[in-house]
């Protein structure tokens, strides 16, 4: 089972690439460092960068769930206090037909 290191870990590496990848994808088409793009309209580039940084973002998402949905599952376990506490609650008697207990 993943610790909570790990999962703060993952969570800060998606978190991380959903803000790195569009600056870069919108670095690399302002710079022209994407051979072969400079002669698209501004009107098509501003089109295709934007739709890349998107689609960017989701590859990131899609693969922090599939990262998420292949951690195991182990059955949780309730802590025995809790339970026994919770077990005795519902045994209490409520007072019935409006008593009022002092």
């Amino acid at each position: 089972m993943a610790t909570s290191a790990q999962v703060v870990n993952k969570f800060f590496i998606a978190s991380v690439l959903m803000w790195v990848l569009p600056i870069a994808i919108i670095y690399g088409f302002q710079h022209n460092l994407f051979p072969g793009l400079a002669n698209l309209s501004p009107y098509y580039q501003t089109l295709l960068v934007g739709f890349l940084a998107v689609i960017s973002i989701n590859v990131v998402i899609v693969f922090y769930i599939y990262m998420a949905m292949k951690e195991p599952s182990d059955k949780h376990e309730p802590d025995p206090t809790f339970l026994a506490n919770a077990k005795a609650s519902i045994k209490q008697t409520k007072p019935e037909g409006g008593e009022k207990e002092e």
